[in-house]
């Protein structure tokens, strides 16, 4: 079976769904949560520089049509410092280990 493709909303790349940070916001609640939920998704790639530009240039706000809290940055901050630290993926996924 074929990987499922999705795109950066950052850079423009393209990559199987499992190498990105999935942001979604959720319906009907109209919440914005990392990774689960059913709604209108978003994807990052894992890197600072993209996760830089979504910031700056609100391209996780514009994708999803909703505002973003800075929680989330946050979170993928510490997720990105995560992986580069060498934690297991588990921590990396904002589950304690």
């Amino acid at each position: 079976m074929e990987p499922n493709y999705r795109r950066c909303v950052s850079c423009r790349q393209l990559a199987p769904k499992e190498v990105f940070w999935r942001i979604v916001r959720v319906y009907p609640s109209q919440q914005v949560q990392l990774d689960q939920g059913m709604g209108r998704s978003a994807y990052l790639c894992p890197q600072a520089s993209c996760l830089e530009a979504a910031r700056k240039k609100n391209r996780l706000g514009r994708s999803l049509k909703a505002s973003v809290p800075a929680e989330i940055y946050q979170t993928l901050s510490q997720r990105l410092a995560a992986s580069s630290r060498g934690d297991p993926p588990s921590y990396r996924m904002g589950n304690p280990p």
